[in-house]
């Protein structure tokens, strides 16, 4: 069958399933569509419903040797700070640390200080010698201690009676 026999509505259908998925099974579809519909031409389905030749290829390759290609999502984005900047975890443990205390009623394993984000980022400046424009914000700084194990809580001011 050539692909101009058939109708635009059918190419659509083509076209959205193949957005619908993802992964291994996308490029499954993709590459029997191309075997049965475009003569194995990964140029053809790349004018044809604009899918990257390589996609294509790869997808058919699976098809036929029938060893799945194995996707590397993990090695995408941004890395952690931590991984980035491996001294500052230390040196965040090393404030936050010896101002921490365990959750009084043993519900949680987090530790709780009474620093803020901004006073270990402070801090960071001051006892350990870094650059403002060399750390990051302070959020980044809350997310850091929260996933070394500490709980930043603010300081509950109380009035005198």
């Amino acid at each position: 069958m050539d692909i101009s026999e058939i109708p635009e509505t059918f190419r659509s259908i083509i076209k959205n399933t193949a957005e619908k998925l993802s992964g291994f099974k996308r490029r499954t579809y993709i590459a029997e569509i191309t075997i049965e519909l475009l003569d194995k031409s990964a140029r053809k389905a790349e004018r044809e419903f604009g899918w990257g030749r390589k996609t294509v290829e790869k997808g058919m390759m699976e098809l036929t040797t029938g060893i799945r290609c194995v996707d590397n999502y993990s090695a995408r984005g941004n890395k952690k700070t931590e991984e980035k900047m491996p001294e500052l975890e230390e040196d965040i443990r090393s404030i936050v640390g010896p101002k921490s205390q365990t959750d009084p009623n043993f519900q949680t394993s987090l530790l709780y200080t009474r620093l803020t984000a901004k006073a270990v980022r402070q801090a960071l400046i001051d006892e350990k010698g870094y650059i403002d424009d060399e750390l990051p914000c302070e959020n980044t700084i809350r997310d850091i201690c929260y996933r070394l194990g500490y709980q930043l809580k603010r300081i509950q001011k109380t009035e005198a009676t």
